[in-house]
């Protein structure tokens, strides 16, 4: 047993649910900031669970992304994944630019979760269309 080992905790069960939260947080951290709209984002979609809220940043701090990834592909179902998909694709819009790297880890979740870019871009478009604001 390591000196800092007693501080270490493991990650909490992963749950469809969780699944949701943690693959938006990850999105959300991905650029290095979390951005307001992308705070209200979560908080939509979860419902203001603060438990499950800090269920999935105890998650996401314990695990790496890949781990994630790997851990939903398997627990999800295509439904589950699909919305899992789309809810971090708004949120990736949610502040109207998409950063280089929420790019990279939304393409490794596309492809994690069997989906290809050209069969998610109907979603894609219609989420792009929703957070355009100027066409108002």
């Amino acid at each position: 047993m390591g000196l800092f080992d007693a501080f270490k905790s493991e990650p909490p069960k992963l749950s469809p649910r969780l699944a949701l939260a943690v693959g938006l947080l990850f999105m959300m951290s991905a650029d290095g900031e979390i951005e307001s709209e992308e705070i209200g984002q979560l908080q939509s979609v979860v419902g203001g669970d603060g438990d499950l809220i800090q269920s999935a940043i105890k998650y996401l701090r314990s695990s790496k992304y890949e781990q994630f990834l790997s851990d939903a592909s398997v627990l999800l179902n295509s439904q589950q994944k699909l919305s899992v998909l789309i809810n971090m694709a708004d949120s990736l819009l949610s502040d109207g630019h998409a950063d280089p790297t929420e790019e990279k880890i939304f393409i490794q979740a596309l492809s994690s979760f069997g989906m290809t870019e050209d069969g998610f871009k109907p979603h894609f478009q219609t989420i792009a269309l929703k957070n355009n604001r100027s066409i108002f």
